[in-house]
């Protein structure tokens, strides 16, 4: 319900037949595909974490924080995701202009027809659009040459704060979990310090095994994560045809990883006193 090219149906029946025990499913800033996702993991048996992966600034960087169990209801996260999507719709105008101005006609409509049930249209949305019009060849090459940082027709748009959000999502009785900390940026931030920091906030875990990794890297962080008794979790971040290189199950959370999460996503919630979402198993 956010940049992935399947239903979630769809990923659920394909993590299954991937021989996957269990399957995170984490949108991009929405719980939309959450009772699709339950429904469908409980009829082809598989077990089902349902999270949201959430957009986060922490010191001027972009962090993705994966909120893992919460309450979906709980005011303030609600609050917090609606501005994160509403910044997310308002700048897609702003882009389509400036790739105007290069001479690259895209609309609203266009970028509309290949979004389908998504909470927000983004980034992703916009370079299908320009790869359904033929301006480029993949998702990929159109962040590299438009729609990534720094590039011609990028806009930037609001972030949660990374600090309050992790508070929030316990809040919520939920856990948090930095998605490929040093993947993207290619910059290690947040170091050891800050990441110190963010479990005085609250932080439980890193993504350390994903494809944006190198060895080295992951192994530097599972480092920090001993050293800070941070729950260690591999994910393939998949997202259909919209990302090559990232099937699922080509990264997996250990079985007794997998347990202390689950042992951190109870205790949040039983100090929350919030109502929170069970694993489907």
């Amino acid at each position: 319900m956010s940049d992935g090219t399947d239903s979630p149906t769809e990923l659920v029946q394909a993590a299954k037949a991937a021989g996957l025990d269990v399957v995170a499913i984490t949108d991009h800033d929405t719980a939309g595909s959450w009772d699709e996702a339950a429904a469908a993991a409980a009829d082809v048996g598989i077990g089902l974490v349902r999270g949201m992966e959430i957009s986060t600034d922490h010191l001027g960087h972009s962090v993705h924080l994966l909120a893992y169990l919460p309450d979906r209801t709980h005011p303030p996260l609600v609050a917090e995701l609606a501005r994160v999507l509403a910044g997310r719709d308002g700048r897609l105008p702003l882009m389509l202009a400036r790739l105007a101005r290069l001479g690259i006609e895209v609309s609203l409509e266009d970028v509309a027809a290949v979004s389908g049930h998504a909470a927000a249209s983004g980034r992703p949305h916009l370079a299908d659009a320009l790869v359904a019009k033929g301006y480029v060849h993949s998702r990929d090459e159109a962040f590299n040459r438009y729609l990534g940082a720094g590039k011609p027709a990028n806009v930037s748009r609001y972030a949660a704060p990374l600090e309050p959000m992790i508070r929030t999502v316990a809040a919520a009785g939920g856990v948090t979990v930095i998605a490929h900390p040093w993947g993207r940026s290619g910059h290690q931030q947040p170091d050891e310090a800050a990441i110190s920091s963010l479990v005085d906030t609250g932080l439980s875990g890193l993504e350390v095994d994903h494809q944006d990794h190198t060895p080295e890297t992951r192994e530097k962080l599972r480092v920090i994560a001993r050293n800070l008794d941070l729950v260690v979790t591999g994910s393939s971040d998949y997202h259909g045809t919209g990302k090559v290189g990232h099937h699922l199950g080509v990264n997996t959370t250990a079985p007794a990883e997998y347990e202390r999460l689950l042992e951190r996503a109870a205790a949040a919630s039983a100090a929350s006193g919030r109502v929170t979402p069970e694993v489907v198993r």
